[in-house]
């Protein structure tokens, strides 16, 4: 049984997760932390993690950016994995996510479902065999009227998946409004629609000639990133010190 330590166990992913790893019988929440500590659970809450006394295998955290700091330098003392969910690092927070990678074992992506991550491996194949025959490359991405970032970075994520594989020759088009031009080949157009309660919608357009090939997920509850959390602090509490990714925990699944 993999012990974990959940950092922003009593925010809204937190709970998901708890409840995930309740009826999972391959991983157990060990501890919490969160500074908020007005919900019953089943397991001991911390207010930081400098002060838990409880060890873990693998710490996951869904809380913010203020509490990565210290749960970089915990995770490096107690060499204990750490999945970050966390979005809004600095650069400086960054570097320091880097420098952990390099004691301990880091995993952090962009998106944390499975199904994007798989969808991006997929588009990796499909970008090197479609575009140099001509295929046009265009992202729609469709988010609640409340998010405030656009494009979402799961759509540049997506749009990287396919511009690493062709050796990074395409620009990013995000507006066509300001210039009259047709489309150059060398680019991928990516456009954002926010309206509604839509949790999250992803389509990846191959347009060639009387041909059009697409790819699409759709998140109908964020449950899906919690989930996807779940499954990579499972992959990761016994791996080496180094970085991951999402695309690592998909290729062990699928090895």
């Amino acid at each position: 049984m993999i012990k974990a330590i959940l950092s922003g166990c009593n925010g809204k992913m937190g709970r998901v997760i708890t409840e995930i790893c309740a009826s999972d019988p391959e991983i157990e929440i060990a501890a919490g932390i969160d500074i908020y500590d007005g919900i019953p659970n089943t397991y001991p809450v911390f207010s930081n993690i400098s002060i838990c006394d409880v060890k873990a295998d693998v710490i996951i955290d869904f809380s913010n950016a203020k509490a990565v700091d210290d749960l970089l330098v915990y995770s490096v003392e107690k060499q204990t994995p750490i999945v970050l969910c966390t979005t809004g690092l600095t650069d400086r927070q960054t570097d320091k996510v880097k420098d952990a990678a390099r004691e301990t074992a880091v995993l952090k992506s962009a998106n944390m479902s499975l199904g994007i991550n798989l969808m991006m491996e997929l588009l990796k194949q499909a970008a090197v065999t479609l575009a140099p025959a001509g295929f046009d490359m265009e992202i729609v991405e469709k988010h609640h009227n409340q998010k405030l970032d656009a494009p979402s970075g799961t759509a540049l994520a997506l749009a990287d998946s396919m511009n690493t594989a062709l050796s990074n020759a395409y620009a990013y088009t995000y507006d066509r409004s300001n210039e009259r031009k047709k489309r150059d080949r060398h680019e991928i157009g990516i456009s954002a629609v926010r309206g509604g309660n839509i949790v999250g919608q992803h389509e990846v357009i191959f347009a060639g000639m009387d041909e059009v090939i697409t790819f699409e997920h759709t998140a109908y509850s964020r449950n899906v990133f919690a989930k996807g959390a779940v499954e990579a602090a499972k992959f990761l509490a016994d791996k080496p010190a180094g970085f991951y990714e999402m695309s690592d925990v998909i290729k062990e699944t699928i090895a």
